[in-house]
């Protein structure tokens, strides 16, 4: 039987970015929030003096125990699904702060193309260049509504970056200048413009300089230390959760924070909800959380889980192209070019967002007229920093042990630089996500099953952006390079990108979408559900500030719908 709890007006299940920024802003409003995080506390302390690559990087101290809770995987629907028992592809966070922990800070923009993507496609190129099986839909909402929300990110965060006319239209200037330009990064830059293209420092929540925010909270400069992903800042340099919205929560005296709460299911009547129950993960007792409103801001995986398992929305079903719950499961199509130099580059300062960028192959920047794929994915050469376990360049054809290895290692490791290409990812009617029937975690309850695998859009894209990157890598004049265009199929145990998106997706009709413009359920209009679960697609750029500009705007919408209830689209 669980404990009922004292009732709420809003609970936010997990506390990362987008729970974080919600429960600042609802309650700066006034409203009285409880955060209900899985994970344990964190504060800046925890990561004081830990540079310690083996305990973080390898061993993977801030991701999720997947001997407790993982999901399985299969490529396709004659395949058995089974479990993933490491952690391989993407990296799931767990503890308070979530995945805005261990970032890099990379904070690009979508592009307006990517919000009307199915209108803008068909406007210039006509419906036939979307391919039959592709559930490609727009969001709901353009840029131009979005793009106020993005702002409000970049102030919060305090972005380092400067304006470049590839990249996505802004009401304001970065809140901090970009980033220095190191002499490998200037030399990406330089061949990049040399072939007529139109590269700049990318945008960082890596700060150039300490900045305080407009809820009072202060950001570090960065000292460019090269501890970024998968690690903590202890310089408080890098933006995240911790150092930002969460402490604005506290401040109010409007917001409980409950950590181990391990959030199993949503109650739901079949038109609204009233709680959530949860399990203490140290005791094991089960609570039930009454709330006015629950706002889901857990990881994309677990959104749909949770829905899944509370029968709220319907499942989506690829027989028949219905239901919405699990729809347009999409990731980021990764690949990348090494070039291997007589001089060497001082690579060994770094930061997570140190990049030399190029947009003129994302979005719809170019023409794709005679292409065989659609959108594209920002070009980048970045400095993150040479740690000593995990960086280990050698040419192809050179053995994996030994002297031979020990001494290529010594001799290239400060003569390799590598670009890579950030690839979007097009739905297609066969990747989604769904309970699996087989097997569970340990409290009893069914894994989340992804069914997933690169489509010929995949690949003809990866194709095309490796071409591309050779052709900047050969200009920076590389002896040998390695590039492989062809990326087979998706492969869930090498690391690619911890960039998962949809399955609650977004959009302006509840046949084809789950949540509307503010992130409300259509099927319960007191749940919300914000993260990059919303995305339809997921474009050519990091998802971070996209996330954090969605959060924005639901947070708007939650405060309307506190103040009048009822649907806000």
């Amino acid at each position: 039987m669980a404990t009922e709890l004292p009732r709420k007006e809003a609970a936010v299940i997990g506390v990362g970015w987008a729970g974080g920024i919600i429960a600042s802003e609802l309650t700066k409003a006034g409203i009285e929030v409880i955060g209900l995080e899985r994970g344990a506390e964190r504060t800046i302390d925890d990561f004081i003096m830990q540079k310690d690559e083996l305990k973080y990087a390898v061993r993977y101290d801030l991701m999720q125990d997947l001997s407790k809770e993982t999901l399985t995987f299969r490529n396709d629907r004659d395949m058995r699904a089974l479990p993933m028992r490491q952690l391989g592809s993407f990296l799931l966070g767990t503890g308070l702060g979530g995945a805005g922990v261990h970032w890099n800070g990379m904070c690009p923009r979508f592009f307006p193309y990517d919000f009307e993507i199915r209108s803008q496609t068909i406007d210039r190129y006509g419906e036939d260049k979307i391919p039959e099986d592709m559930s490609l839909q727009d969001w709901g909402i353009s840029y131009e509504e979005m793009e106020e929300h993005f702002a409000q990110f970049d102030e919060t965060i305090g972005t380092s970056g400067e304006d470049n006319e590839m990249s996505a239209p802004r009401s304001t200037e970065y809140p901090t200048p970009p980033m220095v330009e190191t002499p490998a990064i200037r030399l990406f830059k330089d061949a990049s413009s040399e072939l007529g293209l139109h590269p700049y420092q990318g945008p960082s929540a890596n700060l150039t300089e300490a900045y305080t925010n407009p809820d009072g909270q202060t950001i570090q400069q960065c000292q460019y230390c090269s501890f970024c992903e998968r690690f903590g800042c202890d310089y408080q340099a890098k933006s995240d959760p911790i150092i930002t919205v969460i402490p604005t929560a506290k401040e109010t005296g409007n917001f409980e924070l409950r950590t181990h709460a391990n959030v199993r299911s949503v109650s739901y009547d079949g038109e609204r909800t009233d709680g959530v129950y949860f399990i203490d993960t140290r005791t094991g007792e089960e609570f039930f959380q009454p709330a006015d409103m629950v706002i889901l801001t857990t990881y994309v995986m677990n959104n749909s889980r949770l829905l899944l398992q509370s029968d709220i929305g319907t499942p989506y079903d690829p027989d028949t192209r219905t239901g919405v719950i699990g729809k347009n499961y999409c990731y980021q199509i990764q690949t990348s070019v090494q070039g291997f130099f007589d001089k060497q580059f001082n690579m060994y300062a770094g930061a997570g967002a140190l990049t030399g960028h190029v947009d003129d192959y994302n979005g719809d920047n170019f023409d794709h007229s005679d292409l065989d794929f659609l959108h594209g994915g920002a070009i980048r050469l970045v400095q993150s920093g040479l740690r000593p376990i995990n960086t280990n360049p050698v040419p192809p054809g050179t053995k994996q042990w030994g002297s031979e290895f020990k001494e290529a290692n010594a001799h290239y490791l400060f003569r390799t630089l590598s670009i890579g290409a950030e690839g979007a990812s097009m739905p297609h009617i066969n990747n989604y996500l769904d309970l699996d029937p087989t097997y569970t975690d340990s409290l009893g309850d069914p894994l989340l099953r992804m069914t997933y695998n690169f489509t010929e859009q995949d690949r003809n894209l990866a194709a095309h952006q490796t071409e591309r990157m050779q052709e900047i890598m050969q200009e920076m004049g590389a002896g040998d390079i390695i590039a492989n265009p062809d990326i087979g199929d998706y492969n869930i145990r090498p690391y690619q990108s911890t960039h998962n998106t949809g399955g609650v997706i977004m959009g302006a009709d509840p046949e084809t979408s789950a949540v509307n413009n503010y992130l409300q359920m259509w099927d319960c209009e007191n749940l919300f559900v914000v993260g990059a679960s919303a995305f339809a697609h997921n474009s050519g750029n990091n998802p971070t500030p996209t996330v954090g500009a969605l959060s924005y705007r639901a947070a708007e919408g939650i405060k309307q719908y506190y103040e009048n209830p009822g649907p806000l689209a």
